[in-house]
């Protein structure tokens, strides 16, 4: 089943809306990382709770709202959900992203409350969270890229697909 032409674009333009804003929103969490790296105290505590709150509140939201809109749009189109590997990539993906992030998170949580309580050296030794909306970005850029481009390459399964339906038509 595939979605008439306005559904399509309404689903496409969310698609597209919510899974640009995650790239967004991991390079604002990833600047208050840097932030609390490189910040005096008052700073460092605003970034981890700023981390805190972006990432429950506004990143979670975009990564499950980018997965449950992109799985729309791959059961609503032609292109399916496991007939292109650039579909099933995007897919495998999106999914370890989120999961990353949800397990992530309550560390973040903690860490934002740490940083609520300690004081000078113990404070500076928190950091900043850095490593995971770096990685979390390049994966998401390359998510986005396979989005944009669509290398060719059909799955055993859409090779199947293809040519059974080849096959109604010539009936």
């Amino acid at each position: 089943m595939t979605m008439g032409p306005g559904l399509r674009r309404l689903a496409l333009t969310a698609h597209v809306t919510v899974s640009v804003g995650w790239i967004g929103c991991v390079v604002a969490y990833l600047a208050l990382g840097v932030a609390a790296v490189a910040g005096a105290t008052r700073t460092a505590r605003a970034a981890w709770t700023g981390m805190d709150l972006i990432g429950w509140y506004v990143v979670v939201a975009l990564a499950l709202a980018s997965l449950l809109t992109g799985l729309l749009m791959a059961l609503g189109t032609r292109w399916g959900l496991f007939r292109h590997y650039w579909v099933l990539f995007s897919l495998v993906l999106t999914v370890v992203s989120t999961a990353v992030l949800l397990l992530h998170m309550p560390t973040v949580s903690a860490m934002a409350e740490g940083a609520q309580e300690l004081e000078g050296a113990n404070l500076d030794a928190l950091g900043g969270d850095l490593a995971h909306p770096a990685v979390g970005l390049v994966v998401l850029l390359v998510v986005q890229v396979l989005n944009v481009y669509k290398p060719r390459g059909m799955t055993r399964y859409g090779c199947r697909r293809k040519e059974a339906e080849g096959e109604e038509r010539r009936r």
